[in-house]
């Protein structure tokens, strides 16, 4: 099929498939209403009770309504309200309610009584749970000051609790699968270029409006994000050209005009050619520079001597390739979506730099406040409401902060992860001997989960708030049985992009078993500490109280059908410079706060070693049907993909005599060896990397449904590097080779390596 005959025939099926239901019968999907006659349990929804309310599948929250027969969750669907997701919700959306009725769910609070990691229980009570926890933390703070105290968080349920932990003076809360293992880099980039936070949550990319998209390694579509995916889609059918980056064949790859196979780790080299490229062929917008860029000429004469054939020779990209590739972005300016990535935690020296690179190249275009470009967020009036505030002692910051050696890490909250997970080792620079967890399932996100277990095992105590019995609830002292999104409130949402929105999520069926809402937890283990408490006395204070200054509350919300829609100004009068956020007020093209700090102004081309003879760089990403590790054990889902693989080159496969299926072990540089896997033989990976769908390989026996299954990338990521910049962890500076039956297979070297590219030197894993 030809690429525009497939987006005219996707723009129609994009948004059906974005709403299936799961459940196969002979090879087709099945809606939920089949579902329920089949034999499933579930009553059918006719007749339903209708309550809105926000998805938390994954963090991007689209608007759903759901629907209660008798008490019981029967359908999911997207809220018609909605201006971006409309029905339309995705298929880990529709199996909330298998989150929700999840018989391996965490039922009761419960205290281990093996040792850390066998993951054996007893149950106790609520009063008895928050009484051990309390107890240990004020224990831990005064015997060994609050900065002993450490806070694992993510999601909007942990901000309740981050209140105590902040409250009780510690320093070390880490917002760290959001922030230090994932979107650091990137917002330290165009918030030091830009001044506003392009790529947070949401990103602030007009795909819809595009003449032509740029992607570098985003995998828009495996990572499905159903109004993303969607502008995207319709961008695409629209016309739009599409340019991929990827060492693999994506799914965005395979629906390029060009798609450029780099050699991993040489990204900035390439947007540095490209940068230097367009100015000196004055591919650029000079009067959009000329208005509202500084450091123009510091840029210019930064990148003189990055040319396309030094960029093709360390990229093994093809010239021609390159500069047909630009061009198309170039032609199409200023309505150009130069994607600012979310993911950014590759290799850590310069994962900072490599997005400056794109911000810089989407300046030069001028691709910002324009349609197709990147926009400007609307700001949502919500009211000031200090309710969620818990007052504390005033307390001294340490005298050496875990933050010293990251300059950029504020104004960004929290700590870098690998500093409280190194300080909890070593007691240097001050002891850290509590953690508490909450939203996040650390043994599966932080980079060499076997130190971050040494680390657990010297601590005096950690407590986790779960729904599900995760590897981090199994190393746990105390775990507490936490609501899901469905049995419960989390505050307003307000979108603040294009189609601007304000809505709620709230409970639409009430907490099964034991499990309690996280404001009642953080507020019963507020005062149990010493502290004040919320002075809300329920979640609806709050609520409503952020939402009077839009002039709404939650009954008028309600009435409006759970969503309402807010006036936004995107774009920029193209006639007028713009008043950027910055001190200056311009793109700051050449940043002289990194040079302060001894950084590069302009970035350049660090080199990313490359892998030791015999290894392959293991890279990873995700697949649509799930959210990194979270869904992994949903009845559902799980059915759809229960497994991963390894995608390995066809090339090297033939050598290696691996046939497609064949199942093999992953060893890593430090001889550390996974779960069996099973291989994908394919020409859509280069040889000298191997892929793996992150999250599965489970190591909780209580998940029952994924223990064991696949392998787990996070487990052979034993050594990273930090961001200079913010402290991030790095997550591709790993490498394995291939053991089937007894024997260890090296990954044969098929692409010749630069002289310019040093090769990574086994050391001991950090």
């Amino acid at each position: 099929m030809k690429r525009r005959q497939f987006l005219k025939l996707s723009a129609a099926s994009c948004a059906a498939l974005a709403s299936v239901q799961l459940g196969k019968e002979g090879g087709f999907f099945k809606p939920a209403t089949a579902l329920a006659s089949s034999g499933s349990g579930l009553p059918g929804s006719l007749g339903a009770k209708e309550v809105p309310s926000v998805c938390d599948m994954c963090f991007w929250r689209c608007p759903i309504v759901a629907k209660v027969k008798d008490g019981r969750l029967v359908k999911i669907e997207g809220n018609p309200k909605s201006p971006l997701n409309g029905t339309k919700v995705c298929a880990r959306g529709n199996a909330g309610i298998q989150l929700l009725y999840d018989p391996d769910r965490m039922k009761y609070p419960m205290k281990r009584v093996g040792g850390r990691g066998e993951g054996k229980w007893a149950r106790i009570s609520w009063d008895e749970a928050l009484d051990e926890v309390a107890h240990n933390l004020k224990k831990v703070r005064d015997k060994y000051g609050p900065h002993a105290l450490a806070f694992f968080d993510h999601g909007a349920t942990s901000e309740f609790h981050r209140a105590i932990f902040k409250a009780l003076g510690t320093e070390n809360y880490s917002n760290e699968p959001a922030f230090f293992q994932c979107v650091g880099p990137v917002a330290v980039a165009y918030m030091s270029t830009m001044g506003y936070l392009v790529s947070g949550t949401r990103q602030y990319i007009d795909m819809a409006n595009a003449k032509a998209m740029l992607l570098v390694a985003s995998h828009i579509g495996e990572n499905l994000h159903v109004s993303h995916t969607k502008e995207y889609a319709e961008g695409l059918a629209k016309g739009a050209k599409l340019v991929v980056v990827d060492p693999r064949f994506s799914a965005p790859a395979n629906k390029a005009d060009i798609w450029l196979p780099i050699r991993p780790g040489t990204d900035t080299a390439l947007l540095l050619a490209w940068i230097n490229y367009v100015i000196q062929h004055d591919l650029y917008d000079k009067e959009f520079v000329h208005k509202n860029c500084n450091g123009f000429e510091q840029v210019k004469k930064a990148v003189k001597g990055y040319s396309m054939e030094w960029a093709a020779r360390i990229c093994d990209l093809n010239v021609r390739d390159m500069e047909a590739a630009i061009r198309i972005i170039a032609e199409n300016r200023p309505n150009v979506s130069i994607h600012p990535g979310r993911h950014s935690t590759w290799y850590g020296r310069g994962d900072t730099q490599r997005h400056r690179a794109l911000a810089i190249l989407t300046a030069l275009f001028g691709a910002v406040g324009v349609p197709g470009g990147l926009y400007f967020p609307t700001p949502v009036h919500l009211a000031h409401t200090d309710c969620l505030e818990i007052e504390g002692e005033e307390v001294e910051g340490p005298e050496e902060s875990l933050k010293d050696n990251y300059p950029f890490a504020d104004p960004f909250p929290g700590t870098p992860t690998g500093e409280i997970v190194k300080a909890t080792l070593t007691g240097k620079p001050y002891p850290i001997k509590l953690w508490g967890v909450c939203g996040v399932n650390i043994m599966q996100t932080i980079p060499n989960p076997y130190q971050t277990m040494e680390a657990v095992k010297k601590l005096d105590f950690i407590f986790s708030i779960e729904m599900l019995p995760t590897e981090t609830a199994i190393w746990s002292d105390i775990v507490l049985p936490e609501a899901v999104y469905l049995e419960r409130y989390d505050g307003v949402y307000a979108y603040d992009g294009i189609n601007s929105y304000v809505t709620v999520r709230q409970p639409v069926v009430a907490p099964m078993f034991e499990a309690k809402p996280p404001f009642w937890i953080a507020n019963e283990l507020a005062k149990r500490v010493g502290l004040k408490g919320f002075s809300c006395k329920k979640e609806e204070d709050f609520i409503n109280a952020e939402l009077k200054g839009l002039g709404l509350s939650i009954e008028k919300l309600m009435q409006q059908g759970g969503i309402v829609s807010l006036k936004e100004k995107p774009y920029r009068d193209t006639s007028k410079p713009v008043k950027f956020p910055t001190e200056s007020g311009k793109i700051e093209l050449a940043l002289e706060e990194f040079a302060d700090e001894d950084f590069d102004a302009v970035p350049k081309f660090e080199p990313t070693p490359a892998p030791p003879k015999g290894f392959a760089r293991l890279l990873y990403g995700r697949v649509p049907v799930h959210t990194f590790s979270r869904t992994m054990n949903n009845l559902w889902l799980n059915h759809e993909w229960p497994e991963n693989h390894i995608w390995l080159n066809d090339k090297v496969a033939a050598k290696l005599g691996i046939k497609d299926g064949e199942e093999v072990v992953m060893e890593n540089q430090h001889g550390y060896r996974s779960m069996p896997i099973k291989v994908k033989v394919t020409p859509g990976i280069r040889p000298d990397c191997v892929y793996v769908p992150h999250g599965f390989g489970s190591r909780s026996k209580h998940l029952s449904k994924t223990f064991g299954k696949g392998a787990s990338d996070q487990f052979m990521i034993t050594e990273y590097e930090a961001d200079p910049f913010m402290g991030a962890s790095s997550h591709r500076t790993s490498f394995v080779r291939l053991v089937k039956g007894d024997k260890v297979l090296d990954i044969p070297e098929l692409v010749a390596l630069p002289r310019e590219l040093p090769r990574y030197q086994v050391k001991k894993a950090s």
